[in-house]
């Protein structure tokens, strides 16, 4: 049984649109119901919605919504045929209308560009605020699309990736394929370990770090590999930056999933720099699930 549909934001443009495929594709995977989701914004500054005077009868901005809609619902359709469609027009500004719709949803998917996209800006600023404010996860695409590797996750160990290796894992299972566990490191973010000698403190016996690192990977997946037996997992330990590890391997990946925040994240920051670098230079889909309990 799913939690709720998936929800897709419609804005009218080839981001949107090829989001609302996805969201096709990921309703079906689920066998959820899509809802897709326009946010009317002209009423709210009191923008005559009807047609103009001196226009075709056909015209005005409530029509135009109407028929925006309508082609999303029906790239949807015809994505998933066998995915029940329906659509909802809220009238409110997008970042507010699709973080209340995350309430009551399994996923939500967006544009990671949409109508008001500045030239030049690789993400739009509502796929960032849903990445951090939503409350179930968010999936962001481009217009192209990733490859058909694996999916490629995140880990980093923290408490708060949790919720990502369990969505990892779960979506792997519906896809049928391999799930690569990524987890990149160096010698300034390894946490120090006890010194075992006072006069070289912060002395390591060669590959101490790197086994360190390894059992850390190893824990974080502890346990959902049983639950999910016919998931392939294979294990990559970079020793590198954890961003460019991830936007490497997002290349040939076909979903990259991530915590919204993970080890070493600032007190009061809801997305970290990890996960907001991915979403404006990964090169398929990104996932990014926040903590269970995280305060949006």
């Amino acid at each position: 049984m799913t939690s709720g549909p998936v929800v897709v934001g419609a804005d009218g443009s080839a981001s949107s649109l090829a989001a609302v495929e996805t969201a096709a594709r990921e309703a079906r995977l689920r066998g959820a119901g899509l809802r897709v989701v326009h946010a009317f914004l002209w009423p709210a500054m009191h923008v005559p919605l009807g047609p103009s005077p001196l226009g075709p009868s056909e015209g005005g901005v409530r029509r135009m919504v109407d028929r925006l809609v309508a082609e999303a619902v029906e790239h949807a359709r015809a994505a998933a045929p066998e995915v029940v469609v329906d659509h909802v027009v809220v009238t409110g500004e997008p970042l507010t209308v699709l973080e209340a719709q995350s309430r009551h949803a399994e996923l939500v998917v967006v544009g990671s560009r949409g109508m008001g996209g500045f030239v030049g800006l690789l993400i739009g600023s509502t796929a960032v605020h849903l990445a951090a404010h939503g409350h179930c996860p968010v999936l962001v695409v481009r217009e192209q699309q990733g490859g058909d590797g694996p999916v490629v996750l995140g880990v980093d160990g923290s408490a708060a990736g949790v919720a990502a290796v369990d969505f990892a894992f779960a979506e792997a299972e519906l896809r049928g394929c391999e799930l690569v566990a990524l987890h990149a490191w160096t010698t300034w973010n390894a946490p120090l370990p006890a010194p075992q000698d006072a006069s070289a403190p912060y002395a390591n016996p060669p590959g101490a770090l790197a086994g360190e690192e390894d059992r850390l990977l190893a824990e974080a997946l502890a346990g959902h590999r049983e639950r999910h037996p016919d998931v392939p997992v294979r294990h990559r330990l970079v020793h590198g930056g954890t961003r460019e590890a991830l936007i490497d391997a997002s290349r040939s990946a076909r979903l990259l999933v991530v915590g919204a925040r993970g080890r070493g994240g600032f007190t009061g920051l809801l997305l970290g720099s990890v996960s907001q670098a991915l979403l404006h230079h990964a090169h398929c889909p990104v996932a990014v699930v926040r903590a269970a309990g995280a305060r949006p």
